[in-house]
């Protein structure tokens, strides 16, 4: 079951996408899943952000094969996941408003014209339509029921800036390295060939990282940021291989915990 939070007025329009869709809305498993990357919607308003065809299809305009393997995992498990629709062009909800890059003007050398020289009003209305339903939503999705861990599912490319990544998959973390240990061990056990990155191919910080400093930190809730290089999730048959792994990782580590 998906439910879709209300469209917000003032940049979105009755046709735009709602910002925030929330699978198994009602589930109180102790997970909670987040893709913050997984749409590529843009507001009617903002046509194409300016961008050539093609451009929003890359993993600039959003994280490839993320949101397929967060709902597939979301239904194995019957946790909620709250997915955010719009491009990461339009604004990064992993990511303080207030970040540079939460509005980039600039992504892996593609200019995004759109963004250019933003101004103050246009940025708030981005917040208030986007962000601010989707961090509302996490919120409450948190207060619904007791939970035991948050995980964040993400892509990543295989090679960026010109560097290779090697990683098939990364875990993020900083405060909570027990969570991400825990799972690179069971990850390990059951698919011995992988090469995990721990805070590879980013870290977090609190300049540009949203979900693990306020909803996880904050609460002291068990968590991990995951990468998945995307070339490994870019078909139907890699989604559901690696929601299959990851959702056998998820429940071990309940168990075991």
């Amino acid at each position: 079951m998906t439910l879709s939070e209300p469209t917000c007025n003032g940049l979105l329009t009755p046709d735009d996408p709602a910002p925030v869709e929330i699978f198994n809305p009602g589930s109180e498993h102790p997970v909670v899943l987040v893709c913050e990357h997984a749409g590529q919607a843009v507001p009617t308003c903002l046509g194409d952000l300016g961008l050539a065809p093609g451009e929003i299809d890359r993993h600039i305009g959003w994280d490839i094969g993320a949101g397929a393997v967060s709902r597939r995992i979301a239904a194995s498990l019957g946790s909620t996941c709250v997915i955010q629709r719009y491009s990461r062009l339009v604004i990064d909800c992993n990511r303080p408003p207030q970040a540079p890059d939460a509005m980039p003007e600039i992504s892996d050398g593609t200019v995004v014209p759109a963004n250019r020289e933003l101004g103050q009003e246009a940025r708030v209305a981005r917040v208030e339509a986007i962000f601010s339903p989707y961090d509302k939503a996490l919120t409450a999705c948190f207060a619904q029921a007791p939970r035991r861990a948050a995980f964040s599912i993400h892509s990543f490319t295989p090679v960026f800036g010109g560097r290779s990544r090697p990683w098939d998959i990364g875990l993020l973390f900083r405060r909570d390295e027990q969570t991400s240990a825990a799972l690179a061990r069971i990850l390990k056990e059951l698919a011995p060939n992988l090469c995990i990155g721990m805070n590879e191919p980013y870290q977090v910080d609190d300049l540009s990282d949203w979900f693990v400093p306020v909803h996880c930190e904050a609460r002291g809730l068990p968590h991990s940021l995951i990468e998945i290089r995307n070339d490994h999730i870019e078909t139907a048959e890699g989604q559901e291989r690696w929601a299959t792994l990851l959702t056998t990782t998820f429940a071990r580590w309940l168990q075991e915990t």
